[in-house]
């Protein structure tokens, strides 16, 4: 890109770790207002997801991408979300942040919450309830599974770590998260050229739409994040640390205290870029109102409610070819 180059000296750091200390919630939830409340983005160390896990899903990933396209085509993305979204047919039309005209240059597979035909997600035809396309490679089904399932746990954590930085009793949000609406996206980037066009992203600029998200990353730089400054910034590889960062959601709940931060990729570094992207979000009938706690005295709510299933059906038909009407 033309704009100057800027790298981050060091991630504000929550270390979940300090759980275990008496007076550990306390600590953390300091961690997380710090910097969520700055720049938007954190590292997560001593999460206490297991390394075997981690690594036997981006195992998965690059097997997945690495087959053919007639293959991976076998499991293309499905009305309800779920399945492989190929290069050029995902665009950013949404963002505020550049003039974006042409898709992202990204391959991925999409898992969603599994519904079963009898959930109340189906029956009640909730937006996007239903099940998953599994492709034909041995392990790649528990692989993910078993990392989504992890994942959920570890996002509920975060989400009452949320509150308590905000002031607020868990209670007060986290049963929009008793059936949660949850994506895991196996991220593949392919180099880009040093010449390719200013307005060519691997994942153009944006915010994320939900509440939390957790990035898992290979050792290939290539996000990049806003600074309060308005510098896009090269996000570090922090070994054994997710990348996690506040969606729309949680900053609209927060009346604002949390930042949702605009972020990019850019893949330029002449090697093959794998992430894992896992999103926690509220159910899709939720509406966010920001909570009275976060409204000083006096003041009015910076945002008006929002449902969220409506919020997600504009942005999804907005930005893909498979949800347009």
């Amino acid at each position: 890109m033309t704009s100057k180059s800027y790298t981050f000296d060091s991630l504000p750091v929550i270390d979940l770790g300090a759980l275990q200390n008496e007076n550990g919630l306390a600590e953390v939830a300091d961690q997380f207002f710090s910097a969520y409340s700055q720049l938007g983005f954190g590292a997560v160390i001593n999460h206490g997801i297991d390394s075997e896990i981690i690594d036997s899903l981006f195992v998965a990933s690059k097997a997945f991408h690495d087959q053919p396209l007639n293959k991976k085509m076998k499991v293309a993305l499905d009305e309800n979300h779920r399945g492989y979204i190929p290069v050029n047919t995902s665009t950013d039309v949404n963002s505020t942040l550049a003039e974006v005209t042409k898709p992202n240059q990204s391959e991925s597979f999409m898992m969603m919450r599994e519904d079963a035909t009898d959930s109340h997600p189906v029956v009640s035809a909730a937006y996007l309830a239903g099940s998953n396309q599994w492709p034909e490679l041995a392990g790649f089904k528990e692989s993910v599974v078993a990392y989504n399932t992890a994942l959920s746990a570890l996002g509920r954590k975060m989400i009452e770590i949320a509150c308590h930085a905000i002031g607020v009793q868990p209670s007060r949000v986290l049963p929009a998260f008793d059936c949660p609406t949850t994506w895991l996206r196996l991220l593949h980037y392919s180099t880009q050229n040093s010449l390719s066009p200013d307005d060519l992203f691997g994942s153009a600029p944006h915010t994320d739409f939900g509440a939390i998200t957790i990035l898992a990353q290979n050792q290939v730089a290539g996000l990049q994040v806003k600074s309060p400054q308005g510098q896009w910034i090269d996000c570090p590889v922090i070994e054994n640390a997710f990348i996690v960062n506040v969606g729309d959601m949680l900053h609209r709940w927060s009346n604002g205290l949390l930042k949702s931060t605009p972020h990019r990729v850019i893949n330029r570094s002449g090697q093959q870029r794998y992430s894992c992207a896992f999103f926690y979000d509220p159910y899709v009938d939720t509406v966010v109102t920001p909570l009275d706690e976060c409204v000083a005295t006096g003041e009015s709510a910076q945002f008006a409610s929002v449902h969220y299933g409506d919020f997600l059906r504009a942005e999804l038909e907005a930005a893909y070819q498979q949800h347009k009407n």
